[in-house]
């Protein structure tokens, strides 16, 4: 094989990809259904043409044929009446409008053929042309559905279910995560104030006890606005001290060693 017929196949080849690579279904399909109607108003140009050359056709035909009848019809009138000469002249004149009338007729059956044919392949083709739409406005459907689909799954593997579903798991983590720090923060804030009032509460009962405790040592009124010695009547009972008050020292005893555990604690 010669370098330049390496060449050329080479080249071609090339084409043929390019060509196969650029090819639309639905532009090849459109344009191969308009090519089929040029051809079709082709066709029926011809299917006119040759109808109309057989009607001329058969006019010539018939127009030969009435004239051979005509001088036929003369050289018989010119026999009957003796003039044979005149008979004879008709009768060559009858000739060639017959000879011309054959040969025409010949024509015009050919004309009748060749009509016919084109005629059918009209018909055919009009068929065709009417399936062929048919058949476009199917497969371009196809097409359209076929490049939708692979639209739908080129985007699909570019997505990445994995990453995206690891995406999401890593969200989750993060979403669960705020939601801890946010209920741990809660609680945190919660105990607080709780153990903020338990002492608040607290050192109220041990200032509410000591004030009585002083209350009771003093003589004075206690906390709960009641007098010791008297009723809710209000009338003044004997308030006369007790003998541990007037002496003294038990009480001071017993407030001596408070303190002293007050200090140790």
């Amino acid at each position: 094989m010669g370098l330049f017929d390496r060449i050329s196949r080479v080249v071609r080849a090339n084409l043929n990809d390019v060509v196969s690579k650029a090819e639309d279904p639905e532009k090849v399909l459109e344009q191969t259904v308009i090519d089929m109607q040029e051809d079709l108003i082709q066709l029926r140009q011809a299917v006119a043409k040759s109808i109309a050359t057989q009607k001329r056709t058969e006019q010539q035909y018939n127009k030969n044929q009435t004239e051979a009848n005509n001088w036929q019809q003369r050289a018989q009138l010119a026999l009957s009446k003796g003039d044979e000469n005149l008979a004879r002249e008709a009768l060559q004149r009858k000739k060639s409008f017959a000879e011309t009338a054959g040969m025409l007729g010949s024509q015009l059956q050919q004309h009748k053929t060749q009509t016919d044919t084109l005629k059918r392949s009209l018909i055919a083709l009009e068929s065709k042309i009417s399936e062929a739409k048919t058949k476009k406005d199917m497969l371009k459907a196809r097409a359209q559905a076929a490049k939708a689909q692979e639209q739908l799954q080129g985007a699909m593997s570019n997505i990445g279910t994995s990453g995206s579903m690891a995406a999401f798991e890593r969200m989750e983590d993060k979403v669960m995560e705020m939601e801890a720090r946010s209920q741990a923060a809660g609680e945190l804030a919660g105990s607080g104030l709780e153990e903020q009032f338990r002492s608040l509460e607290a050192g109220s009962d041990i200032d509410d006890e000591l004030a009585s405790m002083k209350a009771q040592l003093s003589g004075s009124p206690s906390p709960s606005g009641a007098l010791p010695g008297t009723a809710e009547t209000g009338e003044i009972l004997d308030t006369e001290p007790t003998k541990e008050v007037i002496q003294g020292e038990p009480v001071d005893d017993e407030l001596e060693a408070l303190r002293k555990q007050l200090n140790d604690m």
